[in-house]
């Protein structure tokens, strides 16, 4: 009886698989056209998806990284207008940069560049523009975006929004650059009459950065608006 069983039931299986089968080459005749096209659609795309990234995409990037090597000169010479349009050597700006090399890495960074650029010429509308247009990553360079456009804002007399991005800027903590914005947090917090904000900002200095620059004579600033 046992043995009726196992076999009625490995025969409903096979008549199970048999039935799958045929449905499945059923659909298939019938929308053999489709399916044959969405296949080829796919390996159009993954093959396209290759090609660019390996000869469009790759030298792009290593080109637009030589077209910007002497901008990034003039820039730590702080020679920002010729950084920005015309670096010298037939080498491009960052502003050539950007329009030339549309969706590149080096691209993105050159809006960072000609933000700050911006900013250290005094045009501080166009330095937001561009600060607002690069995409940083990682740790280091959201913190940098956050501190500049505070710093531009700060010189356009926007002190409460210069001061919400002075507090995107301590975050996530750096050795070096939070303790630096937290004490400009604290004296913008200062200006805007909030004691308590200031205190807060100066008083992590103190507790959590001791070995920073910005903590060598925290105490004085912690005791003026204690």
């Amino acid at each position: 009886m046992a043995k009726r069983k196992k076999t009625q039931k490995q025969d409903e299986t096979l008549v199970d698989i048999v039935e799958v089968k045929q449905t499945t080459q059923e659909f298939f005749e019938k929308n053999q056209n489709i399916v044959l096209g969405v296949l080829a659609a796919i390996i159009i795309l993954v093959g396209g998806l290759v090609f660019y990234n390996t000869m469009i995409k790759g030298p792009r990037e290593k080109n637009a990284m030589a077209a910007m090597f002497r901008a990034e000169e003039q820039f730590a010479r702080d020679s920002f207008a010729l950084a920005l349009e015309n670096p010298g050597g037939g080498f491009d700006g960052f502003l050539d940069i950007i329009d030339n090399y549309r969706g590149t890495k080096t691209a993105n960074l050159a809006n960072y560049y000609a933000g700050v650029s911006y900013l250290n010429l005094g045009r501080y509308d166009a330095g937001i523009e561009y600060l607002n247009d690069f995409k940083p990553a990682g740790k280091i360079t959201p913190i940098m975006k956050n501190g500049a456009l505070g710093d531009a804002y700060s010189e356009l007399g926007d002190f409460e929004k210069a001061l919400s991005f002075y507090k995107r800027a301590t975050q996530p903590k750096n050795e070096f650059l939070t303790p630096y914005y937290l004490k400009k947090v604290g004296l913008l917090s200062e200006k805007l009459g909030d004691k308590s904000g200031a205190l807060k900002a100066y008083t992590e200095i103190k507790e959590n950065f001791f070995d920073s620059n910005e903590a060598n004579d925290i105490e004085k600033y912690i005791a003026r608006v204690s």
